[in-house]
């Protein structure tokens, strides 16, 4: 029966209840209940929406009639009157179901109890009604019919027990296990049998497959075929019938009958009620070529897009008809367009936020009240909160219609998550081996979207402390203001010296006025640094490459002044996993000079990269990083610990090479890298696999570069978001060496 008889039905008997019901509009003084033997009155009394010394209304006597009976309890709700003093007492009269007392199992062998259980909600304390027994007959077959048990019937034996309570006895007649031995097509006579077979997760069993019957694996396949009839100009196809035939005791066919209809091939495309664009501009949606196989995927496709046209101007009520017509084999199609009024946004509200505040969410805003609706800005608005990296991905939209103009309020729904974490591990490296690591993060401080960490890390060639804070919004400006403090020691082994270094940095940011999604950032870093040689006789090999080392090692605490400037711009949909947009990074440091310090070096580094979605989720990234440092003034060299050492991971990694063993001895002066990536979302942004090729090398003389001398790794690992981070492992293939090196990473190389 259609819900809406089944409403207008319910309606008409609380209207007959009602006729019981004497002096309609009274005052009522009493509501008692009667029938009830295990829910209490009060609990009732309060599901009603009629009150004690409000007057008696038939509406709100149906509406707590079907109240009543939405509680699944009660098989029969009746709501009567009687005269008291100058109004009325209601009586409350139900009938509830039994209670289930006590549950027998039997036959239960494929499926066990515990997952009857499970799946039936079924429990001691559930009220039996045949609602939920249809409802749990329905469940336990559907799982028989998954593991292909086609057969299997369920029987339920209800023993009445005192207090309206219910003993059930449940059997299951299994049966044998069936599955699908042959699949067969009717009146495909244009598309053959095994291409339509692809179209189908449903298969005949075999070695490796099961050959299972599910229902609603099966529904999908049905509307697979359709659509791929449809992909190919058969625009009227239809599954005419099926049908599931046993062939023995444990097996069945599946035979589908379908209906082709004429291929249509396309004829032409008119459009009309279209005043905002003109036709040109919504024609240029289409690609479709006259003559040739209609296709209707791609056609709705294309529309989507002119549907697109007309939400980034804020015509959200548009429709656009689709009129077909068919003259012998050639479909034309006229697009009916009724624009309707354009909408504005007058209120944006937030929702979902508990520990992030509102004003940290409306920064992120592209779109603002008084502007009309653009579908660009929203989709900018999801990105950008997202990508903060403290909300989950279903940030959702939801809009009301305030006016008769078509002005809408906008809701945007921002469940947040934990944005801190307490974290130790143990990483590796080809060159540190094992290091520890104790940190305290809080990316979303107090809601404000401040970020502060400390950081212990230690191992046997390495001792790092390090605290660091940023406020990316200054008294609620667009001002970034940050800081870091650092002591560290570090033994590079493959360098023969150890250096001790600490000290501190500010910086203070702007977005750079006119450049959409950019940002600059002056730094200032003052430290003390102190170099010791590990291995004298090693440095003494070659005591003219390792001058400046031995230099520094006869030294005491030397101290490094120093400013640097950072132009960025980012416009990737997604910084967990971006398939559109670039990121680009230029960084200048200056060292020394007017700013004081022992050492006077210039460094600067360029990096850029672009992401595209390629295929089927298959996202190509490519980065391009050059880097130069030179010194100047009274500085015979630059320090060893600022020039560039490639291999490993990390921003100068090429993987395939153990970490910082590419290039000059005691480091170069001049880096060049390239590495692309092809990734592929195994499980959202969550897990990601990725195919990689790295190149590059590092120099002292700009005429020293040559592309064919670059080194070159090539190989794939997993990308995994977890609460300590992004967390990557790689196995890479040195194609110079021709031998293999995997990689632990914490971080992304991109």
């Amino acid at each position: 029966m259609p819900f809406k008889s089944k409403l207008v039905i319910a309606i008409a008997l609380a209207v007959l209840a009602c006729g019981s019901l004497s002096a309609l509009g009274e005052v009522i003084y009493d509501i008692r209940v009667t029938g009830n033997q295990n829910v209490d009155s009060q609990l009732i009394i309060s599901a009603l929406s009629l009150r004690v010394g409000n007057p008696l209304d038939p509406e709100e006597v149906a509406k707590s009639i079907k109240t009543l009976n939405n509680l699944t309890t009660f098989s029969r709700v009746e709501i009567e009157s009687e005269p008291f003093r100058t109004g009325v007492n209601l009586i409350v009269k139900v009938e509830e179901y039994p209670i289930v007392d006590a549950v027998r199992y039997e036959g239960f062998s494929v499926i066990k109890k515990d997952k009857v259980e499970e799946l039936g909600s079924l429990h001691k304390g559930t009220y039996w009604s045949p609602q939920f027994k249809n409802q749990f007959v329905r469940k336990i077959t559907k799982e028989y019919l998954a593991k292909g048990y086609q057969n299997a019937s369920i029987n339920i034996r209800e023993t009445p027990l005192p207090n309206n309570r219910v003993g059930l006895d449940i059997t299951s007649f299994e049966g044998k296990r069936v599955a699908i031995k042959t699949i067969s097509f009717v009146g495909n006579d244009q598309i053959e049998e095994k291409v339509l077979k692809k179209r189908m997760k449903t298969k005949s069993a075999s070695l490796l497959r099961s050959g299972r019957f599910e229902q609603e694996k099966f529904d999908a396949d049905l509307v697979s075929i359709v659509n791929y009839y449809k992909k190919n100009g058969f625009i009227d196809a239809r599954i005419a019938e099926w049908n599931l035939r046993p062939t023995s005791d444990n097996s069945l066919e599946l035979i589908v009958t379908v209906e082709e209809g004429v291929k249509y091939r396309f004829g032409e495309i008119t459009v009309s009620g279209n005043t905002q664009f003109t036709s040109e501009n919504i024609l240029s949606k289409f690609s479709l070529k006259q003559g040739e196989p209609f296709d209707q995927e791609k056609f709705d496709s294309q529309l989507s897009r002119a549907y697109s046209l007309y939400f980034e101007e804020g015509y959200i009520y548009v429709a656009i008809d689709t009129e077909k017509t068919r003259e012998d084999d050639l479909l034309n199609i006229h697009l009916k367009v009724s624009e309707n009024t354009r909408a504005k946004v007058r209120q944006i509200h937030i929702a979902g936020n508990r520990r992030t505040k509102e004003k940290v969410v409306r920064r992120q805003l592209e779109i603002a009240p008084g502007d009309y609706f653009r579908q660009s800005q929203i989709m900018r608005t999801q990105q950008n909160i997202y990508n903060m990296g403290f909300f989950e991905p279903d940030i959702s939209l939801d809009y009301n219609q305030i006016n008769n103009n078509g002005d809408i309020d906008l809701t945007l729904i921002v469940p947040d998550k934990s944005a801190g974490s307490a974290n130790g591990g143990i990483g590796y490296n080809s060159q540190d081996s094992f290091v520890g690591t104790l940190s305290v993060s809080q990316n979303n401080l107090f809601g404000n979207n401040w970020s502060s960490s400390v950081k212990w890390e230690f191992g046997g060639n390495t001792q790092n402390f390090e605290f660091d804070f940023t406020n990316p919004n200054f008294y609620d400006s667009n001002t970034l203001l940050g800081f870091n403090l650092y002591h560290t020691q570090k033994t590079w082994s493959s360098f023969y010296y150890k250096i001790f270094t600490q000290g501190a940095s500010v910086r203070a940011g702007q977005p750079i006025p006119w450049v959409n999604r950019s940002r600059a950032v002056v730094g200032y870093s003052l430290y003390a640094k102190k170099y010791r040689i590990t291995d004298m006789a090693s440095v003494l090999v070659n005591a003219t490459q390792n001058a400046n080392l031995i230099e520094l090692d006869s030294l005491g605490t030397q101290w490094t002044s120093s400013t640097n400037l950072t132009l960025s711009r980012d416009t990737r949909d997604n910084i967990f996993f971006p398939t559109q947009g670039s990121q680009l990074t230029l960084y200048s440091e200056l060292a020394g000079g007017p700013l004081g310090g022992d050492f006077n070096y210039f460094k600067q580094i360029a990096q850029i990269s672009w992401f595209i979605e390629t295929w089927k989720k298959l996202a190509l990234r490519t980065k391009w990083r050059f880097g130069y440092v030179e010194q100047y003034g009274s500085s015979k060299d630059v320090p060893p610990d600022e020039k560039f050492y490639l291999g490993g991971t990390g921003p100068d990694g090429i993987r395939g090479y153990p970490d910082r063993s590419i290039g000059p001895a005691g480091g170069g002066t001049r880096e060049i890298i390239f590495s692309t990536e092809l990734g592929y979302p195994i499980a959202g942004d969550q897990v990601i696999a990725v195919g990689f090729f790295d190149a590059g090398n590092s120099y002292n003389k700009l005429r020293d570069f040559n592309f064919l001398g670059f080194k070159k790794g090539v190989g794939a690992g997993v990308r995994i978001r977890s609460p300590f981070g992004l967390i990557g492992f790689d196995y890479a293939y040195n194609l110079e060496d021709h031998s293999w090196e995997p990689h632990l990473q914490f971080g992304t190389t991109f």
